[in-house]
């Protein structure tokens, strides 16, 4: 056999190799809360997939919680924002390490050693939206202690949503989205080096509401709801702060799901089970549709294997994810817990050495890919993880 497969390095004491791979899936499930008898049907709960094994595993349940609405990983840790509270996890034996409560936690992002809070929430009574002095706090990773608030005489004065930090920039998205009919769009600005809000980037009429906030590295995405009978993009220049929207010419309602994918945003009509790309390079009003027949709830993508992940639910009795290659080809799918809103990566670096086994040893072990398939060779096997003897290996072609 001409084509052999080995370990990256010739020697792990002579030279080693780090390679990125995905460790785990986590799964963050919102759950079941029925409003009409104010009562939690299904709890929210946090569940880790092993792409290698394909086993989904509950994590944690997080009792008393109405919803859970954003999940971050950042160094050894899982931070979770759920209902009124933030809570810290081992992300490796997902214990509970902290919790703190923060009213009407909507999205986190970590900076450094500080988490960045934004909020909003609806009174179920009076069907109003809840009023605070500060949409934008900021708390000690380290412990969950609060830190600081940016209020509303100088920061953000309607609910905020969505964070993107870029170096010490942190950009937030303002849609004073639980109060119909007075939606906003607006992107503050603050320089986290001093904790000063410098300035607010307006979207235009047509970019209200904005939900999804997205990073290409130079530009921000915004998708819009409006006012949820149409949806628009906006492209933000940060360098400048000036921005363009476009509206959404196939969306007659607010947008479903959509994340940055290869450089272009997919995205879906609420309610509806067509996918569509968007090229921010022509930003036609048209997206180009992806041939997909699925309703999807949650869209987020795997940057080392270039998969993307889509969550499907009927919001009380199941949760589904579903997983394409680069080419929309479905790779597998696994059951989760109900509403599964938000899906991060765990990615890891692995470094190995050919002392630790042979190219032979490989050729007679137990192989599965990283989707669990058996293989009776690695013959014509792309670069990638792989599960030999029940070990998982990084094996490239030399």
């Amino acid at each position: 056999m001409k084509k052999l497969f080995i370990l990256l390095a010739i020697l792990v004491a002579q030279v080693s190799t780090a390679q990125n791979y995905v460790h785990q899936v986590l799964v963050l499930n919102e759950g079941y809360f029925d409003y009409t008898i104010n009562q939690s049907v299904v709890p929210p709960t946090i569940g880790s997939y092993d792409p290698v094994t394909q086993i989904y595993t509950t994590v944690d349940t997080i009792d008393g919680a109405r919803f859970a609405s954003d999940m971050v990983i950042e160094g050894e840790y899982i931070y979770v924002a759920a209902d009124n509270y933030i809570y810290k996890y081992n992300k490796n034996d997902y214990s509970l390490i902290s919790s703190q409560h923060v009213t009407g936690i909507r999205n986190i992002v970590v900076w450094n050693d500080k988490i960045i809070v934004t909020r909003g929430d609806y009174d179920n009574v009076t069907f109003s939206p809840i009023l605070f002095n500060s949409y934008l706090q900021v708390f000690n990773a380290s412990d969950l202690s609060f830190y600081m608030e940016i209020d509303t005489t100088i920061g953000p004065k309607w609910a905020t949503q969505n964070l993107v930090v870029d170096g010490n920039m942190l950009y937030i998205a303002i849609n004073n989205g639980f109060e119909w009919g007075n939606e906003k769009g607006l992107v503050g600005i603050v320089d986290m080096n001093n904790m000063t809000y410098l300035n607010e980037i307006d979207l235009g009429p047509d970019g209200t509401n904005p939900d999804n906030m997205v990073f290409d590295g130079t530009y921000i995405y915004t998708v819009n709801n409006k006012d949820f009978s149409g949806s628009s993009i906006s492209k933000i220049d940060i360098s400048n702060g000036t921005s363009m929207t476009t509206n959404m010419l196939t969306m007659n309602t607010g947008c479903g799901t959509s994340c940055l994918r290869d450089g272009k945003i997919n995205y879906q009509i609420s309610g509806d089970t067509e996918l569509y790309e968007w090229d921010p390079q022509f930003m036609a009003p048209a997206g180009l549709s992806m041939g997909f027949s699925q309703n999807f709830y949650e869209l987020a993508t795997d940057k080392v294997n270039h998969y993307l992940y889509a969550t499907s639910t009927d919001w009380f009795s199941y949760g589904m994810v579903y997983v394409y290659d680069s080419n929309n080809t479905p790779i597998t799918s696994f059951s989760c817990g109900i509403s599964p809103g938000t899906i991060v990566f765990d990615i890891r670096s692995i470094t190995v050495g050919i002392s630790e086994i042979t190219s032979t040893d490989i050729l007679k072990g137990t192989i599965y890919d990283i989707f669990g398939k058996k293989l009776e060779s690695l013959e014509n096997q792309p670069t990638g993880i792989y599960l030999v003897n029940g070990k998982k290996l990084y094996i490239t072609k030399k």
